[in-house]
């Protein structure tokens, strides 16, 4: 029950990023906006992602998982029925904002949840399995928000979020019991959470899996901000192509995640991650080199997409199982603090490229290399003990 539960909270993030992308075309056409003002969209959603994890990691520290989680799932329900019946970008950019912060709590109980209940090195074994699932979810996604765009337009994407979300929280009411270890009453105060929190940061282990997460996110938030404007804004490519094309890169990480299952207890978890940081460069490296020759195709793109995909599916389960790993009193805050770097990270790249990307393709192969480059560095600093 644990897995299912963590597998359904982790989702929702390539849910609420994946499933709506084949639709950015058209709603921007729709709402008589820009680029750049579609991909606020994704930009406001990761801001608000990450700031809301410093509240909810200190809420579910103080009074629990449960509360937080139920809050934060009614909330993301009831944003994704004004995401539906937005009538201008403004009013959508502001609705998935609230989204963002109904996410927050999802993900931030989930990684809190993995800590309660398991220790570091087997936590990774069972994020990897819950991550399996979440790949699904990310292959469906695209593939779905395809064709729910073909026959019911950008709306209904937004409306199979919040069925979704309203299930997860059915599920969360029925089945879901408080796992926190100890309810921490002084994790709200303003002084010992700032207290809290520079323990956390000045932690090495924390720093260095945290670091990692953050740049192997990057390179993959990049693709998820830029792809759709290539290509289908730029090169032509249908959206229920470009959604095959995302859930074969989503397949990919279903492949990473599995082979990190099966390489954690043989290798431990730093020397898998060691590996990962080669595909993780293998894959950067032949996005860069495909677009300085000039190769201007799909597969130019999704080809090495998917080794970074393979790698980030290796990276994800060990650095956030070990990013929260020496902190059981603290998990909902060091949880917090992992996601809010990581978006910090991210959000930047998302605003560049959506003014970068608008009369040519050449910013997004380069961004993802270089957030490969930083990755791969990231790992070997990691695995260099075993290395």
């Amino acid at each position: 029950m644990a897995i299912l539960l963590l597998t359904v909270l982790l989702s929702f993030q390539p849910l609420t990023t994946d499933l709506y992308l084949p639709a950015l075309p058209t709603l921007t056409a729709s709402l008589a906006s820009t680029i750049a003002g579609a991909q606020l969209t994704l930009g406001v959603l990761t801001v608000c992602f990450g700031l809301s994890q410093l509240v909810c990691g200190p809420l579910a520290d103080r009074f629990g998982r449960r509360p937080v989680l139920i809050i934060g799932l009614s909330l993301y329900t009831a944003a994704s029925i004004a995401n539906a019946l937005a009538p201008s970008m403004t009013w959508l950019v502001i609705s998935r904002g609230i989204q963002g912060a109904g996410m927050a709590a999802a993900i931030v109980c989930a990684r809190a949840v993995l800590r309660d209940l398991y220790e570091p090195e087997y936590g990774a074994r069972v994020l990897a399995r819950a991550l399996t699932g979440l790949g699904i979810c990310a292959v469906l996604s695209p593939i779905v928000g395809g064709a729910a765009v073909a026959l019911a337009g950008w709306r209904a994407t937004m409306g199979l979020l919040g069925v979704f979300s309203a299930c997860a929280l059915g599920l969360a009411l029925w089945r879901y019991t408080e796992t926190t270890p100890r309810r921490n009453p002084d994790a709200t105060r303003i002084g010992p959470m700032f207290r809290t929190w520079w323990t956390i940061l000045r932690h090495p282990t924390f720093l260095k899996y945290t670091a990692l997460s953050a740049f192997t996110y990057s390179g993959l938030y990049a693709f998820l901000a830029g792809s759709s404007f290539v290509m289908v804004g730029q090169w032509g490519v249908s959206r229920p192509i470009y959604g095959l094309f995302m859930a074969m890169a989503a397949l990919a990480y279903i492949a990473g995640t599995l082979l990190c299952r099966r390489l954690v207890p043989l290798r431990g978890v730093r020397r898998t991650i060691g590996m990962a940081g080669w595909f993780s460069l293998a894959g950067g490296t032949g996005l860069a080199l495909f677009a300085l020759i000039g190769w201007h195709s799909p597969w130019a793109i999704l080809l090495p997409q998917c080794l970074y995909h393979f790698g980030h599916g290796m990276h994800q389960p060990c650095t956030q199982s070990g990013a929260v790993g020496p902190f059981p009193q603290a998990a909902g805050a060091a949880s917090a603090l992992t996601g809010f770097i990581m978006m910090l990270f991210a959000f930047p790249i998302g605003l560049y490229l959506g003014y970068a990307l608008i009369d040519s393709s050449y910013p997004l192969p380069l961004t993802i290399w270089g957030c490969a480059i930083a990755t791969a560095l990231a790992a070997w600093v990691v695995a260099r003990r075993e290395m």
